[in-house]
C-alpha cells in the first residue's frame, strides 16, 4: 500500500477526532506550501489570509461569508497549530470517553461559529477596536478547542487530568484559568482572539450544561450534518462487487472494533449502560452476536 493510500485509509478508518487532526494539519501544510512558492516567486497580490480568515468587518465578511468555517481549520505559524492540535488531541479523547464522535463534531464547529461571532460583534460594537476593525482578522482552532474543554467542564466538573510539572488536576480548574486568561488578556496584543476563546467557551457552557440535565442543544446540528450527508452516501445496487482485503487492512479494521468496543466497555463501567448512545449500543450489539 503507497502512502497516499495509507493515508486515505487512516483518514476514512480513524475516529472523528483523527479527521480533525488529519484535516487541520493537511490544511497547514498545503498553505505552508503554497505561501513557500508564492514567496520564491515574489508574488505579493495573492493572500491566503484573506481567503480563510474572518474579517473583523461586516462588510469585508459578507464578501467572505465561507470564511466562517474556514477559519477553524486555517492556521499559518506552526506553533499555533502545535499547541492547538496538542490540545484537541487531549481533550478531544477525553470527550470521546463520555461522548460519541457526532457530537465532538459539533462541539469543534459550534464553538467554533460561536467564536467568530464574538470576535466580530465585538469588533463592531466597543469602540476600542474602532482603529483596527478594517485589518483584524481570525484565524485557528483555539475557539473549537476551549468548547471541548468548557464542555467536559460543565458536564464531568471533576474529572482529573494528570498535567506535566503540576500533577493531577480537575478539568473544572482548567477551563476556569483558561477563561479567566482570556477576559485578562483582551487587552492585551491578541484582543480578538481571546474574544474568540471566550466565545467558544460560551458554547461549551451552553452544550455542557444542556447534556447534564438531559438536554442536547446541538441536536439540530447533527441532524443538519446527516442530512448534508446523505446525498453523498452511496446507494445499496444489486450487482454487489467484493475486494478482499490484505493482512494491513484486515488488522487495523480488527484493532479498531477492539479499541471501540473495549471504549464502550468502560463507559459502561463509569456511567452505565443507559449512559450509551445508540450508536454504541448498535457496535455492542453486533459485537455479541458476531460471538
Amino acid at each position: 500500500m503507497g502512502i497516499t493510500a495509507e493515508l486515505k485509509y487512516a483518514f476514512r478508518q480513524g475516529s472523528m477526532l483523527h479527521r480533525l487532526i488529519y484535516l487541520n494539519l493537511g490544511v497547514f501544510v498545503i498553505v505552508t506550501l503554497v505561501r513557500t512558492g508564492l514567496w520564491l516567486f515574489q508574488i505579493h497580490d495573492l493572500s491566503f489570509v484573506d481567503w480563510f480568515s474572518v474579517p473583523a468587518s461586516t462588510s469585508e465578511l459578507l464578501m467572505y461569508p465561507w470564511t466562517v468555517l474556514t477559519y477553524m481549520f486555517f492556521h499559518i505559524d506552526f506553533l499555533h497549530i502545535l499547541f492547538n492540535l496538542l490540545w484537541l488531541y487531549w481533550f478531544g479523547k477525553i470527550f470521546l470517553e463520555y461522548f460519541d464522535e457526532k457530537m465532538l463534531l459539533v462541539t469543534y464547529l459550534m464553538g467554533g461559529i460561536f467564536g467568530a461571532l464574538f470576535f466580530i460583534g465585538a469588533y463592531n460594537v466597543f469602540p476600542a477596536f474602532d482603529s483596527f476593525i478594517s485589518f483584524s482578522r481570525l484565524l485557528g482552532a483555539s475557539a473549537s478547542i476551549i468548547a471541548i474543554v468548557v464542555t467536559l467542564a460543565f458536564f464531568v466538573p471533576n474529572h482529573v487530568i494528570h498535567i506535566v510539572l503540576i500533577g493531577p488536576v480537575r478539568i473544572k480548574y482548567v477551563a476556569l484559568i483558561s477563561v479567566l486568561l482570556y477576559v485578562i488578556g483582551i487587552s492585551s496584543s491578541n484582543p480578538g482572539g481571546n474574544l474568540a476563546h471566550l466565545g467558544g467557551a460560551f458554547w461549551g457552557m451552553i452544550y455542557g450544561l444542556g447534556l447534564r440535565n438531559g438536554k442536547n442543544y446541538g441536536r439540530g446540528v447533527e441532524n443538519l450534518l446527516s442530512a448534508l450527508k446523505s446525498p453523498f452516501r452511496t446507494k445499496n445496487k444489486l450487482r454487489v462487487s467484493y475486494r478482499s482485503m490484505n493482512n494491513h487492512e484486515y488488522n487495523a479494521m480488527k484493532n479498531e472494533e477492539k479499541k471501540e468496543i473495549d471504549r464502550i466497555l468502560d463507559k459502561i463501567g463509569r456511567s452505565g449502560y443507559d449512559s450509551l448512545s445508540k450508536d454504541e449500543k448498535e457496535v455492542l450489539f453486533r459485537a455479541g452476536k458476531k460471538n
